[in-house]
């Protein structure tokens, strides 16, 4: 059985890949910072919960050690919670350094905690993957095309932390060539991120996730995918 652990899964699309991966015959960990949430969520899917604050680096390393204590290897590692940020749509000049801060504590930076604190598990594990929860708002490609819906959202922060994600992906893949590394974009799919505004249900957004979660070792690595294959970043 292999073993998983998703971050900010208690709700939308971490809980729906947490449900997917158990139904699958994987052994999944809830990571999430609100304890009584997590527990619930756990409770509800069938899986284990473990308190993680990725902004946090005691946490990060309280989960890792309960997931090495426990499992002793990490053979899926879902990178998926994150925030929207200032919500400053169209306002660049009045997004601060403190804003961006904030921004790239949870979705760059605490990418990197938890990558980081995993690693050894991970390469303790089976044909290890990790998937990095990423955007079309943070192609660059997306971002300047007038015929994209992404064109038309103009967000300084939170656009550019996922374009900074997809080049996070891109380097740990280059220097861990055992482990399967790559961002996905799940679409425009309605969840709290969104205020449930997105044209997709959290089904059909996590297919993506749940898809190259399930790679093997002779998966890609490096790259940026959608539901319908590489997005061009």
């Amino acid at each position: 059985m292999t073993t998983a652990l998703i971050t900010g899964a208690n709700k939308g699309l971490g809980f729906e890949t947490a449900r997917r991966l158990v139904e699958a015959g994987h052994a999944v960990y809830v990571g999430a910072r609100d304890a009584h949430r997590g527990r619930e969520a756990a409770t509800r899917l069938g899986a284990r919960f473990v308190q993680l604050d990725v902004t946090d680096e005691d946490s990060v390393k309280a989960a890792a050690e309960i997931v090495r204590a426990d499992a002793g290897r990490l053979d899926v590692l879902v990178n998926n919670a994150g925030i929207a940020g200032a919500r400053k749509l169209g306002r660049v000049g009045e997004v601060t350094g403190a804003d961006m801060m904030t921004t790239y504590d949870t979705n760059v930076f605490g990418v990197v905690r938890v990558t980081h604190a995993f690693l050894p598990l991970l390469e303790a594990g089976d044909a290890p993957v990790v998937v990095n929860v990423g955007s079309g708002l943070g192609s660059v490609a997306a971002t300047t095309d007038p015929s994209r819906v992404e064109f038309r959202v103009t967000v300084l922060d939170y656009n550019s932390s996922k374009t900074a994600l997809v080049m996070v992906t891109s380097q740990y893949a280059k220097a861990y060539p055992a482990i399967r590394f790559n961002a996905v974009d799940p679409g425009y799919t309605a969840t709290d991120l969104n205020g449930h505004q997105g044209s997709q249900t959290v089904e059909e957004g996590a297919e993506i996730i749940v898809r190259m979660a399930s790679i093997g070792a002779d998966g890609p690595t490096g790259g940026f995918f959608d539901k319908a294959g590489p997005v061009a970043w």
